[in-house]
């Protein structure tokens, strides 16, 4: 049988990453900015990654309050020998990759039927297949760790949406549908990486006040559609997804893998 030591020390630090390394993709802005600042708080490793080097160099300088050793790599997850770049850089300079947070993403709104194929492609693109090769590639990476005795080996948090579960009238079809993917790749990874000692989970945030939704919030009218979609009639700030991505990184959450863990102020629930 086994059996966990929870010791009144042990239990203070189940939220705790002193020493982990933490990957993010889409590091430089946004969410993936946001869960970085409070992932170095609590004592991790940065790796921010991204396609513009200035813009992961701005991301890092923001964060040296935090005391956090940052290393940026400008790459693209699209190319699978970017992703071994990102994994051979994070290893170079902090010996493993302890969580993979694939946050990078992109949205295009069009009617379903006028849809035009090349945003369809970059979504689906961007959001799965970066996504998938990102996860793939780290993965791997995991593996070895775990061969050499490290439990957990590691652990990925994918990114989806609110948009996988519920239709929307303003044009998200190939949103909707890449993050509906990530969801089953989410499943389908954990279920075949527990063997790994991986743990495989996805947050779920719904709409974000941010520089790319304002265009949405200063229309009265599109602001409702999704304001009334959400049971505390507001949308969520970056912020607000700290708390559960820490839960996600942390020796709390190492029974958890295979979950959608959504914070979306009720969005699913409505």
């Amino acid at each position: 049988m086994i059996t966990l030591d929870y010791t009144n020390q042990t239990i203070k630090g189940l939220f705790g990453l002193e020493g982990k390394t933490i990957v993010i993709t889409g590091g430089g802005g946004g969410l993936g900015l946001s869960m970085a600042r409070g992932f170095a708080n609590y004592g991790a490793n940065l790796v921010l990654t991204g396609r513009t080097k200035e813009t992961l160099d701005k991301a890092a300088a923001e964060l040296a309050d935090t005391g956090a050793k940052v290393l940026t790599v400008a790459a693209d997850t699209l190319e699978l020998a970017d992703c071994q770049k990102i994994v051979d850089e994070t290893v170079a300079n902090f010996g493993a990759v302890d969580v993979l947070v694939p946050a990078a993403g992109v949205a295009r709104r069009h009617p379903a039927e006028e849809f035009p194929k090349e945003d369809f492609d970059l979504v689906i693109d961007t959001n799965v297949k970066g996504t998938w090769n990102i996860d793939q590639v780290v993965a791997r990476q995991m593996m070895k760790q775990f061969e050499q005795g490290k439990s957990p080996a590691g652990k990925i948090i994918n990114i989806t949406s609110v948009r996988a579960n519920n239709g929307h009238p303003l044009g998200y079809g190939a949103y909707a549908a890449s993050k509906g993917a990530v969801i089953s790749m989410t499943r389908q990874q954990a279920f075949e990486w527990a063997k790994y000692d991986i743990n495989v989970n996805a947050l779920g945030p719904t709409i974000v006040l941010s520089a790319l939704t304002k265009p949405v919030f200063d229309d009265p009218e599109k602001a409702k559609i999704f304001t009334d979609r959400i049971l505390f009639h507001r949308p969520m700030v970056p912020g607000e997804l700290i708390g559960s991505a820490v839960f996600l990184a942390s020796p709390a959450s190492d029974f958890i893998t295979g979950q959608v863990l959504y914070v979306d102020g009720g969005c699913v629930a409505a």
